[in-house]
């Protein structure tokens, strides 16, 4: 995964933890539970950003070992 993509994944993550304890605190339902979806959608960003590289990977080992069997 790009540095850039996991900052952006690692960032919503945290603003939406800041939401989260802000409704919290300020007995705002809303605003905390969009804290909730928030970190959510960063965490799943976050799964296929590395899915994608793992398979990005195994792609890659895959076309290097037919090269070695020549």
């Amino acid at each position: 995964m790009g540095t850039f993509d996991k900052m952006k994944d690692k960032a919503e993550q945290m603003l939406g933890k800041g939401k989260e304890k802000v409704g919290e605190h300020t007995d705002n339902p809303d605003l905390e539970a969009e804290g909730k979806k928030d970190q959510l959608k960063g965490e799943v960003k976050e799964t296929g950003h590395d899915l994608r590289d793992r398979a990005a990977g195994a792609a890659k080992d895959v076309k290097d070992s037919l090269r070695d069997d020549k």
